[in-house]
């Protein structure tokens, strides 16, 4: 792999690499005859290609933290990811007209770096939460729990270490770079996935290795916490990371898919830290879990004022200060974020920084203390408790249900019938009738992750005999 080098020769990314404009997979030009320049770049097509999407539609009936709400005070995963866009939106913009400002040579050569960075950040915030099941992130536990236990052993022990972990330790990022890259038709165009550009997926991947790695590579930073990529998808993603020329872990390597990340990935990863600390803890607030006036003295410890300050405006209702002081601390901390991003932007290019920017920020203990009591107060709130109890039920029973009758080796009427449960390009028919059994199963988490908290309940109801179906 060629890579750029700084002064000391030590290994660096560069900015035209890591803004990579091609699509994965290449796609074939469309010959339109226009004398008009584009309407869109690249990195805004690639937002709009999400936002068309239907494992974003989906996003608006899956729970962030509470149950569906049957009020609009609090957020669905729809909410939360179109919020943190705007977030990110904003910290790339900033993060890269400092840079602009800063270093002149990169503005000669990148002048619109400040709205590309934008444009990436947006996109692939947009897309973080794509790939995570039902049942908010106990959805992602529910199913590493279910292959995990005995009732998954005949199915998981012909599979080797890396596939099993893959599913023992299910994640929705990896889940989320299969929806953005992967195909299901038989007779594609081309085209797999969504066809982002490389500079999207890069940003993505907020953690660039697989599910095992060689202890000797791991430095412990928040790269590495988890796992971005599942087995199916290791060349996908090795091949992103040589057109973007991400810098391989261990230094002077290029094997096993394990790599610094996409200095971007900083930014998408700080944009949802801060959306889903503010954010999930107003709507605690909103719902009364969290008592208001403490709530709203925390929020103005954050912002530095005064215990007895007073401003221009003369609230009436609470919740609508409560929005002044949400908006006043999001604007303050993504200032701050930027000039760390700026500041740290050539140890990213180095690999040099693995730690989480939002940690780095001089208000960082106080966040903790809003999610702390976010945690006490909403997380762990009765209908958030019941509901992830219930994605265990359901998720275990969809799973162990449906891969009882794949892999019948009977073939009887009922897994007949519950096999044609599953629409067909999550089966091991057409271009994927040579699945391995481990590909089958992946096409089957594809599916139950890809439903809604309604669409899984229903269905695990339907299968279980406990209700019959009332309309087609």
């Amino acid at each position: 792999m060629h890579l750029q080098t700084d002064s000391s020769d030590a290994p660096t990314m560069s900015w035209e690499r890591l803004l990579s404009r091609r699509r994965y997979p290449e796609q074939p030009q469309l010959h339109v005859v226009t004398d008009a320049p584009p309407v869109r770049g690249a990195f805004v097509q690639d937002y709009d290609r999400v936002v068309f999407s239907t494992a974003f539609r989906r996003l608006q009936r899956q729970t962030q933290v509470l149950p569906l709400p049957e009020t609009d005070f609090v957020h669905t995963r729809l909410t939360h990811s179109l919020e943190t866009a705007c977030v990110g939106r904003s910290l790339g913009r900033l993060g890269g007209r400092l840079l602009l400002e800063e270093t002149p040579d990169l503005g000669r050569r990148l002048p619109h770096l400040d709205s590309d960075f934008g444009d990436i950040v947006a996109a692939a915030c947009l897309a973080h939460d794509i790939g995570n099941p039902p049942f908010g992130h106990a959805g992602e536990d529910a199913i590493s729990a279910y292959f995990r236990s005995a009732a998954a052993e005949p199915f998981v022990r012909v599979l080797n270490p890396a596939q099993r972990t893959d599913l023992q330790q299910f994640g929705g990022n990896a889940a989320g770079f299969r929806v953005l890259t992967h195909t299901y038709a038989a007779h594609s165009s081309g085209s797999a996935g969504l066809g982002l550009t490389y500079a999207t997926l890069g940003a993505f991947t907020k953690y660039p290795r697989p599910s095992i790695v060689e202890e000797a590579g791991l430095t412990r930073g928040t790269s590495e916490k988890k796992y971005g990529y599942f087995q199916t998808e290791a060349a996908r993603f090795q091949e992103v990371a040589r057109e973007l020329g991400l810098l391989p872990k261990p230094p002077g390597t290029d094997l096993g898919g394990f790599y610094h990340r996409h200095p971007l990935a900083f930014l998408v990863e700080a944009a949802d830290d801060l959306c889903f600390r503010i954010i999930d803890f107003e709507d605690g607030l909103k719902l009364g879990l969290i008592p208001c006036q403490t709530g709203l003295a925390l929020l103005r410890e954050l912002l530095g004022d005064a215990p007895g300050r007073r401003g221009t405006v003369e609230w009436r209702d609470w919740r609508e200060e409560l929005g002044y002081l949400r908006a006043r601390l999001i604007n303050r901390l993504v200032q701050q974020t930027a000039r760390l991003f700026a500041d740290r932007a050539a140890d990213l290019l180095r690999g040099r920084s693995d730690e989480p920017l939002v940690q780095q920020l001089d208000c960082w203990e106080q966040l903790q203390h809003m999610h702390h009591l976010t945690v006490e107060h909403l997380y762990h709130s009765r209908p958030v408790l019941e509901t992830e109890a219930a994605g265990f039920e359901v998720l275990a029973g969809l799973l162990d249900a449906f891969l009882h009758a794949i892999f019948d080796p009977q073939e009887t009427a009922r897994s007949r019938k519950v096999v044609q449960l599953l629409p067909e390009q999550f089966r091991a028919t057409g271009h994927q009738q040579q699945a391995s059994a481990y590909e089958q199963i992946v096409l089957l988490t594809d599916y139950i992750g890809g439903l809604t908290d309604h669409n899984a309940s229903s269905l695990f109801r339907a299968i279980r005999g406990i209700e019959l179906p009332r309309r087609f």
